[in-house]
């Protein structure tokens, strides 16, 4: 227990693969103006990590390792990704069309997303059996959410700050995303000392 709860901790704070690994920056850019989509962009995060990290993890322990294809991981999981992003946009279309409206071209550019992918590389590189790499695919996705949803707050002070013209639009988010994550980086060492 105190394993999966360190993996855990770690992958939201520690190792948040937003704020310190930087990976997943396109929609923590684009989708983190509003809260609702922020949510929302992290829910289908959250949901393809898991289901992307429950098929990969698997196929590659049972079908590619032992068979020697480990050279196929990116393709294989690059695939399994795809359709985990197809199925979520469709029942986002059908069941949410405002937030499918909302989250716009972010959506499908979770097949892209580096931190899905990364996610799935990370657990085959740790050795990880499928209930830490889903614990660890958990962590990554809450990890996210919350980058997500502190970012959208900064963001929505921001918007009522009188900001330089030189530092208005892109600069002024990359200055703020850059404070937020050297924030997070605060957080190296805590988890390991939690849980001794």
């Amino acid at each position: 227990m105190k394993e999966m709860l360190t993996i855990l901790f770690s992958a939201i704070l520690v190792e948040n693969f937003v704020l310190v690994k930087f990976m997943g920056i396109c929609p923590f850019l684009g989708v983190s103006k509003k809260l609702d989509s922020a949510l929302g962009m992290s829910a289908a995060v959250i949901f393809v990590m898991l289901m992307a990290t429950a098929a990969t993890n698997p196929i590659y322990n049972y079908l590619l390792a032992p068979n020697g294809l480990e050279y196929l991981q990116t393709v294989v999981f690059i695939l399994i990704i795809a359709a985990l992003v197809q199925l979520v946009e469709t029942i986002l279309k059908k069941s949410l069309p405002s937030l499918h409206k909302a989250l716009g071209v972010y959506l499908p550019l979770i097949t892209t997303n580096c931190a899905v992918l990364g996610v799935a590389v990370l657990n085959v590189e740790e050795g990880y059996d499928l209930i830490p790499a889903l614990v660890n695919a958990l962590g990554a996705g809450l990890g996210f959410m919350l980058a997500m949803v502190l970012f959208a707050g900064v963001r929505s002070r921001m918007e009522n700050i009188d900001t330089p013209e030189c530092f208005k639009g892109i600069p002024i988010t990359l200055v703020a995303a850059s404070i937020v994550s050297m924030s997070f980086m605060g957080f190296g060492g805590l988890v390991e000392g939690l849980f001794k």
